[in-house]
C-alpha cells in the first residue's frame, strides 16, 4: 500500500489526486469510524473492490489510519476494515466534502462480499 506523507499528501489531496484502480459503484451505507482518538459515524457516497468514499465535513488529513465498520445493503454481518485515507474532498468542485479511504488487509470473505456487492451495483446502475 502506498502512502502519502507530509507535503506530498497536501498537495495530492488539494489538487484530487487519483490512484482509483477500479470504477465506483454507488451506495450510500452509514458508516462508522474511529481514528486514534475519536469516533465517528457518517455516510458513504460509494464503493469500490479497494475502498469506499465518507462524506464528512471535516475529514481527517491523507495518511490517517482508519478502522472501519459498515453493513452491506442484504446483509448482517458487518463490514469490519482497516483503512487509510488517500484523497481528502473539500466539496468545491461539485463533489461532496470527504474522504477516500483505501481498504487495507480484508479477510478474504470479507473482500469476496464486497466485490459481489460491488459487480451486482455496476450491473444494476451501468455506466
Amino acid at each position: 500500500m502506498t502512502r502519502f506523507s507530509g507535503d506530498h499528501a497536501l498537495e495530492c489531496a488539494v489538487r484530487g489526486y487519483e490512484r482509483r484502480k477500479a470504477d465506483r459503484a454507488d451506495l450510500v451505507v452509514q458508516v462508522e469510524y474511529r481514528t486514534v482518538d475519536e469516533l465517528f459515524s457518517e455516510f458513504s457516497r460509494d464503493v469500490n473492490e479497494g475502498g469506499i468514499f465518507v462524506k464528512t465535513e471535516i475529514p481527517p488529513v491523507p495518511g490517517t489510519q482508519i478502522d472501519l465498520r459498515f453493513r452491506l445493503p442484504c446483509d448482517e454481518e458487518p463490514v469490519r476494515a482497516s483503512g487509510v485515507v488517500v484523497h481528502v474532498a473539500d466539496g468545491s468542485r461539485g463533489e461532496p466534502s470527504g474522504m477516500g479511504i483505501e481498504f487495507g488487509e480484508l479477510s478474504p470473505e470479507t473482500r469476496q462480499r464486497v466485490n459481489e456487492l460491488v459487480r451486482k451495483l455496476r450491473v444494476a446502475s451501468p455506466g
